[in-house]
Order: C-alpha cells, then structure tokens, then sequence
C-alpha cells in the first residue's frame, strides 16, 4: 500500500482530524442513522412520526425530499425548523428529542472499534479532533480505554479557545454540538452567529486551518457544510498554499481525478483509500502507523545540563579509578 509521502511524514500534533459520518458508519455499521447524512434525516423522521412531533403530512414531503433533493443539508435545515418554534427561535425544539431517540445506546453498538484506536493513538501524540457529527462515539470508546476525554462544542467560548490552543489534549470539538446536551446544540446556521461574530474565536480557529494540516476521514458532505464553510473553508485566504487531506471512496474514476483537481484549489489533496468501503478502517489503521513511526523532532534534542551532569560523573570515576579505590574516601571531620 502506497501512502503520500507528505501526508505520513508529518507529526502527529501538526494534524487536525476532521471526523464525518464514515467514522461514525464503520464503527457502528448497526446503526442505519449513523451511515450517511440521508439515513440520519431519514430516522430522525422516522422518530418524528413515532413520537408524533411532526405532521403526516409533513412527514410524507420530507421523505420526498430526501429521495428527490440532492442538498441534504438545506433539507435537513428546513426539517430542524419545522420542529423549532416559529418565532425562528432553535429552543426549544423537537429535533433534539428525534436525536435523542435514534442515538439511544450507542455503547452497546460499537462493532469495529479500529478506527477510533487509531484516532486515539493519534490524540495521545498531540492530534487535534473535530466532528461534524452529534454523536460521541469517540468519547465513549476513548473513556472505556481509560482516556480523559472532552466533548466540547462552540457554545462554550472558554473551552474553544483552549482546545484551539492545544491545552485539552482529549477534547473533541463537535461543530454542530452533541445529542446528549441540548443546550450545545446548534440547530440552523443563524445559531453560529455568536461564533462567526466574535474576533477571538475566528481567529484561533483559522489559524488552525492555517498551521495545522487538516486530515478528513469519513467525510462526504463536510465541505458543503454550512458552517465549516463559515468557519474554515471561506474564511481563510491564499488556500491553494496550505496542505490539507480528505480521504475518500475512489467508485467512480472520472468523478475522483474531477474532485481531486476540485480541492487542489482549496488546498486539500484527496486521497483514496479503496473503491470499497470496507477498506477504510484498515486504511486509516495502516495510516496512523506510518504516521505514528516518524521520529520526532524533540527525540533528537540534548539537554546540555543532563549531558554535562554524566559527564562529570564519568570524570569523577575515572578520578577514582586513577587514584586505585572504588569509593571516594570520607573526609575526617575535625573536632
């Protein structure tokens, strides 16, 4: 398996991990919502009807729409606001509920846990996460293996700008918010006003996508996304100078050299991992051990002091040696 040479030469702390539903879909294939952006706003439909929160009628347009409408997001936009107050108001709103219930349990359907490992080794050498996912997979697989993980999300401006800076080593950002905290969540762009508005934050989080190299993995719709676009993709100038990665399923060749040329102009390289998805775990297992094998820069580093202390130890050795005696004579104290 080849490997791109300026991809797995970089040390694990100058990459940033952007998680999407592949992740998600390769480590708990039984759950249908976690697969894709379509079979996410299809169960949370599903739910809606269950719980009663949303109309027939409605039901029936919205599952016409995520068969017929090709942006998913301005589908999935339109069905959190009609959940959400009409006053345009995100709070309260029946969407976290539908979530809630599709992510019931999560714990007990992990299957393939190889690619969080992977993740995790990455983390534990200084790589930064961030997801546009609501569940936290991640989190709970990391706290099983004894990890003191985080999940953040952007309302908490403290914990951004310390995650931002590298000073929450387990901390996983999620974007969007998390399904098990309702307040986190983000549920329309407008809601990333406070966000987009605020100087500080923008500017640690671009220059994140500035100095680190952004890895994708199980990303399809990411770039599309609203608010990474707001956040990263729009907002940070002379793109084509940077050196991003998105790891993606080569189905079709024309489409993957046409997406490839694509996000050369954003400074992205797309990379496949396979023409099945089943590759992909493996890929990114195989990947993280290349990655994880470079040597670094700080393993080269001398401490003068430590240095400076041996020898002097050694000279005092040998001073004994010349002087025929194995331990340094005691001084008689006078009286």
């Amino acid at each position: 398996r080849k490997f791109l040479k300026s991809l797995i030469r970089k040390q694990p702390r100058d990459l940033l991990l952007v998680i999407g539903t592949g992740v998600s879909a390769a480590v708990a294939p039984g759950i249908p919502a976690l697969c894709s952006w379509r079979s996410c706003i299809e169960a949370v439909i599903e739910a809606a009807e269950q719980l009663e929160v949303l109309h027939p009628g409605d039901v029936a347009e919205f599952r016409k729409k995520v068969i017929k409408d090709r942006d998913l997001l301005v589908v999935a936009h339109d069905l959190i606001r009609k959940m959400s107050p009409r006053t345009g108001d995100t709070k309260p709103s029946f969407f976290q509920d539908c979530l809630m219930e599709v992510f019931d349990n999560l714990e007990q359907h992990i299957q393939n846990p190889v690619v969080l490992q992977s993740i995790l080794r990455l983390m534990e050498r200084g790589t930064m996460v961030l997801t546009t996912n609501y569940d936290n997979l991640l989190e709970i697989f990391g706290q099983q293996q004894g990890k003191p993980m985080e999940s953040l999300d952007l309302k908490d401006k403290d914990k951004v700008l310390q995650w931002a800076r590298s000073h929450i080593k387990y901390g996983v950002l999620h974007i969007h918010g998390l399904y098990t905290d309702p307040c986190g969540m983000v549920l329309d762009p407008s809601g990333y006003k406070d966000v987009t508005q605020d100087p500080e934050v923008m500017e640690v989080l671009q220059n994140l996508y500035r100095t680190k190299s952004f890895l994708f993995l199980g990303c399809g719709e990411t770039l599309r996304d609203q608010i990474f676009q707001a956040l990263f993709l729009y907002t940070v100038k002379n793109k084509m100078d940077l050196e991003h990665y998105m790891l993606v399923l080569k189905e079709n060749e024309d489409h993957f050299f046409k997406l490839q040329a694509d996000m050369l102009l954003h400074g992205i390289k797309v990379v496949s991992y396979g023409d099945c998805f089943k590759q992909f775990p493996e890929y990114v297992q195989d990947l993280t051990a290349q990655i994880c094998k470079q040597r670094s820069p700080d393993a080269d580093r001398v401490d003068s002091t430590t240095l400076l202390g041996t020898s002097c130890v050694d000279c005092a050795k040998r001073k004994l040696g010349e002087n025929g005696t194995d331990s340094p004579k005691r001084i008689k104290q006078s009286d």
